[in-house]
């Protein structure tokens, strides 16, 4: 179960960061302390909020954040990021086109 949720976070990030709110059972309350973080993460960086939870609870000791998971979270930075920007670039595109 955990790959598929893994597969569908790539693919569709906010939607599996729901699942994993709705099912998770604290999975995102142990690596946030505020319910505010995660709905930031939500909005803005939803790959990244998984992965850092992912990181948190699952790779190292409980509470603690291995390099490994540094490392992932910093991947998931910039696929986030490339995400925005593919955005801003297709939104473009579709604007010259229409002109």
């Amino acid at each position: 179960m955990p790959f598929a949720v893994g597969c569908l976070a790539l693919l569709f990030p906010r939607f599996a960061l729901f699942l994993v709110w709705l099912l998770g059972g604290g999975y995102l309350g142990r690596a946030y302390d505020h319910w505010i973080w995660t709905a930031l993460g939500f909005c803005f960086f939803p790959l990244t909020t998984l992965v850092f939870a992912f990181a948190y609870n699952s790779l190292g000791p409980a509470g603690e954040v291995t390099p490994l998971g540094w490392l992932l979270v910093g991947l998931s930075v910039l696929g986030d990021l490339g995400m925005l920007g593919g955005s801003r670039k297709t939104a473009k595109q579709w604007n010259d086109r229409d002109e």
